[in-house]
């Protein structure tokens, strides 16, 4: 056989094996979720040495060790797990893949990684349920201050009304850093949320916004190397300007909606709960209802919010302040909130259990929808 021919033989079989493995792989059922709450996960790896799932909870991320079987075929099933969301992701001979055989997946610029979902009973707040639904709509706009194209999400409630009737209060809901605008969808599944409350009368019916978040993108250019400086004060204070001057123009110029601090809301997630803050408190003006949740909070109180006294303060409907015990950022927000302590500000904390996971942030919006606009 000549040279030519051999080397087509060659990249024949190797299609052919690849074919035959992608096809295997394609009637694997990765993840299966048990009755009892445990979790099996497989994956065919024939030529790997080692695999370990890395598993999302609410306390962080959990390693498990798969086992490798006689078809190359790895697995391991997890101990029971609670109602909830999860995300993972498998480290083959040291490469972190995404399970091949899962059907939904984590939308994030950093880090993705498939989903599953262990079901309640009776069903947990964000799960789809037989109950009227609202409608989630992308938009986007240019942003002249950031001088690119920008997006978000708007979340309108079940039988929403668009004849301008009935006007709605507006919750603006913050993702976090490395998060895209469909975070909160998503991962935080807050359209289902507001529905499932909402059916309940628990809540309010509402429109919930959810921007894109970023003032400064060139802060994602670090990786997960932030810290303390100028620009990310920056991002902040850019993403404020958006908020104030461009997002919510459009929404109150599109919606029917309350116009008054009275019916705004702002809520948002570690670098979304410090811009809920930062903009919230230094613009009292708009908002009546700020909730930072895990909050990233790295600068001085004092200096961020020159101007809060008690006497201002005072006209805050709720300022709902969550952090997870476990978090990373627990001890910077219980500082916060001593600070606020010792001006006699008011506020409602929140600490439960879990880190910073969207294990704890569902719960968070959970609990604070039906406090809003009450």
């Amino acid at each position: 056989m000549s040279n030519t021919k051999s080397r087509y033989a060659e990249v024949l079989l190797s299609a052919l094996l690849c074919w035959a493995t992608m096809s295997a792989a394609q009637s694997i059922k990765s993840p299966e979720v048990h009755s009892d709450g445990s979790v099996t996960f497989r994956l065919l790896a024939p030529a790997a040495i080692k695999a370990e799932l890395h598993l999302e909870l609410a306390s962080g991320m959990s390693t498990l060790p798969m086992s490798k079987g006689a078809s190359g075929l790895w697995t391991v099933t997890s101990t029971s797990l609670r109602a909830d969301v999860y995300s993972y992701t498998i480290l083959l001979d040291g490469l972190e893949v995404v399970d091949p055989a899962v059907r939904e997946f984590v939308p994030n610029l950093f880090d993705q990684g498939g989903l599953f979902t262990v079901p309640g009973s009776p069903p947990e707040s964000w799960e789809l349920t037989e109950v009227p639904h609202g409608s989630v709509s992308h938009r986007f706009y240019n942003s002249k201050i950031l001088s690119r194209e920008s997006d978000l999400y708007v979340y309108t409630p079940p039988n929403f009304d668009k004849s301008g009737e009935t006007r709605y209060p507006v919750l603006y809901l913050l993702h976090g850093y490395s998060d895209m605008a469909d975070a909160w969808t998503v991962m935080g599944r807050a359209n289902f949320i507001l529905d499932n409350l909402i059916s309940k009368g628990k809540a309010k019916p509402m429109i919930v916004v959810m921007p894109l978040g970023y003032g400064a993108l060139k802060l994602l250019d670090r990786g997960w190397n932030i810290g303390h400086d100028e620009l990310w004060r920056s991002n902040i204070e850019r993403f404020s300007d958006v908020l104030l001057t461009e997002v919510i123009p459009q929404v109150e110029r599109d919606y029917p909606v309350q116009k008054n601090r009275d019916g705004r809301a702002l809520a948002g997630l570690s670098m979304g709960g410090a811009e809920s803050l930062y903009v919230g408190l230094n613009h009292l003006d708009q908002f009546a209802w700020i909730a930072p949740m895990s909050a990233a909070i790295f600068d001085d109180p004092a200096a961020t919010f020159p101007k809060l006294d008690q006497t201002q303060a005072a006209t805050i409907k709720l300022l709902w302040i969550a952090c997870g015990k476990e978090d990373n950022l627990i001890k910077s927000n219980r500082q916060f909130k001593s600070w606020l302590a010792s001006r006699n500000i008011k506020f409602e904390s929140v600490e439960t259990e879990g880190a910073h996971t969207w294990q704890v942030w569902r719960r968070n919006l959970t609990d604070l929808v039906p406090l809003l606009f009450k």
